[in-house]
């Protein structure tokens, strides 16, 4: 699949730019499990993006949550090196986006689609996602968010997967959803 480089994505009238869990905990697979070896040449597309949404700018975090209980209590017994507090600097958002975050919003689960970002950017808003993992957070985004009615456009090269494999087959998911969600 060939897309557009980031350089060519305008922003739309009102819309805002969703940064997906841009953290350290993320960002290099030396430092952690979760490290996506995509992450460090989405990093510069992504400052180069949010440049464009000056105002419009939300930096989502993703924080364990072990009080969830069900399918997470599983998840929390394969990957206990993520159970820190919220002040660990594995949950940090990486020193080359920090500043770039208008709002932040902070949720304990994969998507971040729920009532902390919509109070933030309305119920239907207009949204570019961007962020890692294509095919962890930015998929369980995406996808509940243009179900509720949003106008999603995923941003490819702005974008990490756990592999480059994955994030495909993950763009690959998010395209069947159009009109709600475009992948460009």
């Amino acid at each position: 699949m060939t897309r557009g480089p980031v350089e060519s994505v305008e922003p739309l009238d009102d819309e805002w730019l969703v940064i997906i869990d841009p953290q350290v905990i993320f960002a290099d697979p030396r430092t952690s499990a979760w490290g996506s070896p995509m992450w460090a040449e989405t990093v510069p597309r992504i400052a180069r993006l949010s440049a464009a949404y000056a105002g419009r700018v939300v930096v989502t975090r993703f924080v364990a949550d072990p009080g969830l209980g069900g399918s997470w209590a599983d998840y929390y017994d394969d990957w206990q090196f993520a159970l820190v507090p919220d002040k660990d600097p594995l949950y940090a958002v990486v020193p080359e986006l920090v500043k770039l975050a208008d709002h932040v919003v902070t949720e304990g689960t994969f998507g971040k689609w729920g009532p902390k970002l919509r109070a933030v950017i309305g119920d239907q808003p207009r949204i570019a996602l961007a962020g890692v993992a294509t095919d962890c957070c930015v998929i369980a985004t995406a996808i509940p968010a243009g179900d509720a009615g949003a106008s999603v456009r995923v941003i490819a090269q702005a974008c990490a997967g756990s592999s480059v494999e994955k994030h495909e087959q993950a763009l690959g998911a998010m395209e069947m959803f159009a009109p709600q969600i475009t992948v460009i």
